[in-house]
């Protein structure tokens, strides 16, 4: 005959309360370099979920408080004829491309579209006696 092993749970099991300078700890201990924070919740035995929520109240508490405004004064400056004159309007921005060119061998070189084309070609000019 077998016997069986039955564990009877008589109560609730009720959260437990961390204070807070075990948070801090357990927290600070996460912010070392290298460390994770999975093991140091594992140890702890909890999820580490909730060490990244106790890490971003504590942060949040320690953060000095930073205005949600600032002060700024609108003036309006007229330029002088001579300096509306000179100034040329701005040219549209292009956006880069980034450019692939397969070299043989195995070798390929990444540039950016707006690359200096003369530059380019002394690049691989290089590149090409290699």
């Amino acid at each position: 005959m077998t016997t069986q092993h039955v564990e009877v749970i008589t109560s609730v099991e009720r959260r437990r309360r961390w204070s807070r300078e075990e948070k801090e700890r357990l927290v600070a201990a996460c912010l070392e370099p290298n460390a994770s924070v999975s093991e140091i919740a594992r140890s702890a035995g909890i999820h580490a979920g909730q060490l990244f929520r106790w890490r971003k109240e504590l942060c949040q508490i320690l953060a000095p408080s930073v205005p949600q405004f600032m002060p700024v004064k609108v003036v309006t400056a007229r330029p002088g004829p001579e300096a509306a004159e000179t100034k040329s309007p701005p040219l549209p921005r292009k956006k880069t491309s980034t450019v692939t060119i397969e070299l043989g061998r195995g070798r390929r070189i990444r540039v950016e579209s707006d690359i200096d084309t003369e530059a380019l070609g002394r690049i691989l000019d290089v590149l090409e006696r290699r």
